[in-house]
């Protein structure tokens, strides 16, 4: 990898890792139609690092309660403080790590190509407008998940295994469609990141034992902190814009991306 692919590409992660637009599907796509070689199994983990680093630095105030009260939970052997919020992030997360375990390879072989990832970012798309219009008409809204709601976004979540889904745009859109508030649906999404980010990369770094890989360190470094940075920043701002543009413009975001990679 050169100095421009790298700093492209950890600025795509990192940009579009919280955003409702797919990280992945950017991966795949901006190499292919700028004919760059293969990024490499090591330059994704780094850059998966970089992300899940800035999302628990951003939520470290609320993860410190939700360790404490999850753990307290445990020996009281009953709900303390944030515990419940702490148990669903970890049992949503389970769909997902199933579905990543039966399904990788099936997906690596068969859903990464221009055709699916424009259908998805369509499809989904479409979705998360519907989703966005829905909440916006309800006016009973909740902050408070039960474990339907648990249950109902993280099979949602086990379809961002398709790329063009966007992890964060269906866990967003599943929590606006059972009537959870626009600021709980972010902010569970954003806290089921962690977890699923730490075991992509997991599994990623297995794949990379089994095949190891000569390394630019510099290179790297440069990765991880671009990733680290603008995915930062991304989740501050988008969280401060929702207030003001709302969900629309990423769902017409996706609708012209999806038709451009149909039309091309």
């Amino acid at each position: 990898m050169d100095f421009i692919q790298t700093i492209v590409l950890a600025l795509v992660q990192g940009l579009s890792e919280f955003l409702p637009i797919s990280s992945s599907a950017h991966l795949i796509l901006v190499p292919k139609f700028t004919d760059w070689p293969d990024q490499g199994l090591v330059f994704d983990v780094v850059v998966h690092l970089g992300t899940l680093s800035a999302i628990v630095f951003y939520y470290r105030a609320i993860l410190k309660t939700l360790i404490n009260d999850f753990f307290y939970s445990i020996v009281k052997i009953q709900t303390i403080g944030q515990s419940r919020l702490a148990w669903g992030v970890l049992l949503g997360t389970i769909p997902v790590g199933l579905a990543g375990l039966l399904l990788k390879d099936f997906v690596e072989v068969n859903l990464r190509s221009t055709e699916v990832i424009a259908y998805a970012t369509l499809a989904f798309g479409l979705l998360l407008g519907f989703s966005s219009w829905v909440n916006a008409g309800n006016k009973h809204t909740r902050d408070i998940l039960n474990w339907t709601d648990v249950g109902f976004i993280g099979l949602m979540q086990a379809s961002a295994l398709i790329p063009g889904t966007s992890r964060s745009g269906i866990t967003i859109t599943a929590g606006l469609l059972i009537g959870l508030s626009r600021k709980m649906s972010i902010q569970f999404a954003f806290l089921l990141s962690i977890p699923v980010i730490t075991l992509s990369a997991l599994l990623m770094m297995l794949d990379l034992y089994q095949q190891p890989q000569l390394v630019d360190w510099s290179m790297l470094i440069l990765g991880f902190v671009l990733a680290a940075v603008s995915s930062y920043l991304t989740v501050v701002f988008f969280i401060k814009l929702l207030d003001t543009i709302g969900l629309m413009p990423f769902v017409v975001y996706r609708i012209i991306l999806g038709v451009l990679l149909l039309v091309l």
